[in-house]
């Protein structure tokens, strides 16, 4: 049995990325990640200069949507929408979690949705 190498690198948001490596991190080519810059989906730190660099929060959408691609056989300007709801997506659940911390610990269930989601079916009613 071999043993698998894995190389793990620590993401810090706050970091920033040059093309090459954000190319690598995420399995889309660079002339795909300026493509994305043309969508307006991709924004560069600073657009004035010469090597572009980009902020290391954009790593995990773009490797989502690299993946779903692939997955469904998307061309890049489907991608771009998708990385436009992947981050409204990830918005959202910020807002709903600091939401959620503003609220009293006996209000907070470990399930969500709807009662009727919880319950089973036919519950309470008779035949």
């Amino acid at each position: 049995m071999k043993a698998q190498v894995v190389e793990v690198t620590w993401l810090d948001a706050r970091e920033s990325v040059t093309v090459a490596e954000l190319s690598s991190a995420c399995g889309l080519s660079a002339a795909e990640l300026d493509e994305l810059v043309e969508y307006g989906a991709l924004a560069p730190l600073q657009r004035d200069t010469t090597e572009r660099a980009f902020s290391a929060e954009w790593i995990v959408p773009l490797r989502t949507a690299g993946r779903l691609r692939q997955d469904f056989d998307l061309d890049l300007f489907a991608v771009a929408i998708l990385l436009g709801y992947l981050n409204r997506i990830e918005e959202l659940e910020r807002e709903v979690k600091s939401l959620r911390a503003h609220l009293p610990t006996h209000t907070h269930r470990r399930d969500d949705g709807p009662e009727s989601w919880r319950e089973p079916h036919g519950k309470g009613t008779e035949d």
